[in-house]
């Protein structure tokens, strides 16, 4: 990691002569690519690094060319050499969930909604024009093989893991006939493929899109599909057919000219289908095969999304086999099991964590049935041995920068979550009332202090459990900021 910072800092310095006042890793959610926002003293930036040169290459190159068309996607500044790092505007963090989750569903958020689908209509028809799909990363059009290749992502890592029984014929052949009957849209042209409220910044009441890599030539209705029907964004029927009316007129604006509504909106339901499948696909292969949580928690809402789409939304062709299976998927028994237990008022059990030093030896555990864990930090570098660190703790943000970026303390930890998740869901359901995990290093200050900081706020967000968290070295020095 350190060797990229610096690869990054040598760019920057052959883009700008501006002093650094800082370099800041952003946190990664699911792709390989890592960002830096870089601070000066009146403006920053961001790089990316990025192993997967042609990814970068078609980043870059759509986003030049819609930039050309007067799309809001970010300015590119500068690429190194090697194409792996490259340079670009910074919209801030501030994503259009966030701002929905701010300020709920009111007259300023729901503008946002429609201005961003403006806006996507402009990038999707004027972007549309002139643009080489030579540089699309898998396919250059969502044309068939691309619809049914979604189709069988969601099959293997996901519909496949529930163990339902089906007719493997008959869903092959519902596949085929849906992904026919999607192929023939009326209009086709640039197609963001994960056009989400993530991936749709907002500053200064602005909208900005990032993440279009992924794009290629395909229907209209996709886009729309993702972003209205976004499991995390909740939005209700009245929002998302007003929102859908809204961007239909966008349409026919840049056009010049009536599309047929009846017929948009019946291979819109299509695709909303086909977007949510997709979208459960890619969480399994990330929850239920790479164990990443924050997918496997995403789950149960993607189902409940599907199972309020089935009930009152009709795709326009007869798919037998596939509608029964999409039936049995959406059955409450089916998503609580990835819904994790929710602890209540009247749950007995605390967790109790301690961060600790080895030095002193390890504490004992609570009273009770002696459940517990102790975890040996000692195997994540330290940040001690330098000095700038020495009289800082786990909880300051130049420490905590360094053990996610510079160690493999995200992967300890995620491990960690693996292994107490089981526990801490037993406990509950048996109504245990204490569970003790300790967390040492050498000193008490540093990596045991962080781990024990990061695993509080996974069991309080994810179980609701209640936690009595102690550092006892920092505590013994008062110490504690």
């Amino acid at each position: 990691m350190q060797a990229i910072i610096e690869s990054v800092k040598e760019l920057f310095s052959s883009f700008s002569q501006s002093p650094l006042t800082g370099i800041e890793k952003i946190p990664q959610s699911g792709s390989n690519r890592i960002y830096f926002r870089i601070l000066t003293a009146d403006s920053s930036y961001i790089a990316t690094y990025n192993d997967n040169i042609r990814e970068n290459r078609t980043f870059i190159h759509y986003s030049r060319h819609f930039r050309g068309q007067g799309c809001p996607v970010p300015e590119i500044y500068t690429v190194n050499d090697s194409y792996t790092i490259y340079l670009q505007e910074d919209f801030g963090d501030q994503s259009l969930l966030r701002e929905l989750e701010q300020h709920g569903y009111n007259e300023y958020v729901y503008q946002l909604f429609a201005t961003s689908l403006d806006e996507l209509a402009r990038l999707q028809i004027k972007g549309d024009e002139g643009l080489d799909y030579e540089w699309a990363i898998t396919s250059k059009e969502f044309g068939k093989q691309a619809i049914l290749s979604d189709l069988l992502y969601f099959k293997y890592y996901f519909l496949d893991t529930l163990q339902i029984p089906y007719d493997k014929e008959k869903l092959i052949d519902d596949f085929e006939a849906l992904s026919t009957y999607l192929t023939h849209v009326d209009h086709k042209y640039f197609m963001f493929r994960d056009f989400q409220s993530r991936n749709i910044l907002v500053r200064e009441k602005q909208v900005h899109f990032i993440d279009f890599q992924g794009g290629m030539k395909g229907a209209l209705q996709y886009d729309v599909a993702s972003m209205l029907w976004q499991a995390k964004a909740e939005l209700s029927d009245t929002w998302k057919d007003d929102l859908l009316e809204h961007y239909m007129s966008c349409v026919e604006s840049i056009l010049e000219k009536k599309i047929d509504r009846v017929r948009f909106v019946s291979q819109y339901n299509g695709y909303v289908l086909i977007r949510m499948l997709q979208v459960l696909g890619a969480y399994g292969f990330r929850g239920l095969f790479e164990r990443k949580a924050h997918f496997l928690t995403s789950i149960p809402l993607a189902l409940r999304n599907v199972k309020g789409f089935l009930t009152g939304k009709q795709v326009g062709i007869g798919l037998p086999e596939f509608e029964r299976l999409l039936g049995l998927m959406v059955r409450e028994e089916v998503i609580g099991r990835f819904e994790p237990v929710q602890a209540g008022a009247d749950t007995p059990l605390v967790v109790h964590i301690n961060s600790f030093s080895y030095r002193k030896g390890i504490p004992a555990g609570e009273d009770g049935h002696g459940g517990g864990f102790v975890f040996d930090c000692r195997g994540i570098l330290n940040p001690g041995r330098f000095a700038e660190f020495k009289s800082l703790t786990g909880r300051d943000k130049a420490v905590k920068d360094f053990l996610e970026q510079q160690t493999k303390m995200p992967e300890f930890l995620n491990g960690i979550y693996n292994i107490v998740d089981i526990s801490v869901e037993d406990y509950i359901k048996r109504g245990f009332d204490s569970l003790t995990i300790g967390f040492g290093c050498t000193g008490g200050q540093h990596r045991s202090v962080y781990a024990a900081d990061a695993l509080t706020r996974h069991l309080r967000n994810k179980f609701h459990v209640k936690v009595d968290l102690h550092h006892i070295v920092q505590e013994e020095k008062n110490w504690v900021n």
